[in-house]
C-alpha cells in the first residue's frame, strides 16, 4: 500500500528552515482543503511526495475553524475545520491539505474516498506533527 500519511511539503519544509535560521518569518496556518484526487483508478490511496503544491482535484478551501495542541509537548498541533451540510454534496473526497496565510500548501494527505452526504456535516482533523 502506497505511503498516504501527511506530509509536510517541500516549500512547508523551506519555510520552517528559513524560518529557524532567522532568515524568513513563518506565517501562520489558515486554510484547509478538501479534494477528489487523492486516491488512484482502483480507489487505493496515492502516495504522498511532499512536492505537491496543490491538491490535485480542489474542490473547496475554508478558514481554519480552530487549532489544539495534541498531549503535553505541544509537538502536535491539530488543525479543524467542517464541510456543512449543503457543501460538496455527493463528492468523495479523497485528499485534503493545509495552507499558510501566503497560499502555500504546506501539509497535504491522501487517504481512502469519504462520500458527503447532503445533509450531515463532517467534521476534519489534520495534525501536524513535529
Amino acid at each position: 500500500m502506497a505511503d498516504n500519511k501527511g506530509v509536510v511539503t517541500t516549500i512547508g519544509r523551506k519555510k520552517l528552515c528559513m524560518a529557524h535560521a532567522g532568515d524568513a518569518f513563518l506565517p501562520a496556518i489558515t486554510k484547509m482543503a478538501w479534494g477528489k484526487g487523492g486516491v488512484d483508478e482502483n480507489g487505493q490511496p496515492i502516495a504522498t511526495t511532499g512536492n505537491e503544491i496543490g491538491l490535485y482535484q480542489e474542490l473547496l478551501v475554508k478558514d481554519i475553524e480552530s487549532h489544539t495542541y495534541v498531549g503535553d509537548t505541544q509537538t502536535t498541533c491539530r488543525y479543524t475545520a467542517t464541510l456543512e451540510a449543503g457543501e460538496l454534496d455527493g463528492e468523495e473526497i479523497s485528499e485534503m491539505g493545509l495552507y499558510d496565510a501566503e497560499g502555500d500548501l504546506v501539509a497535504y494527505r491522501t487517504f481512502m474516498r469519504k462520500g458527503k452526504d447532503a445533509d450531515i456535516p463532517q467534521i476534519y482533523d489534520m495534525d501536524e506533527i513535529f
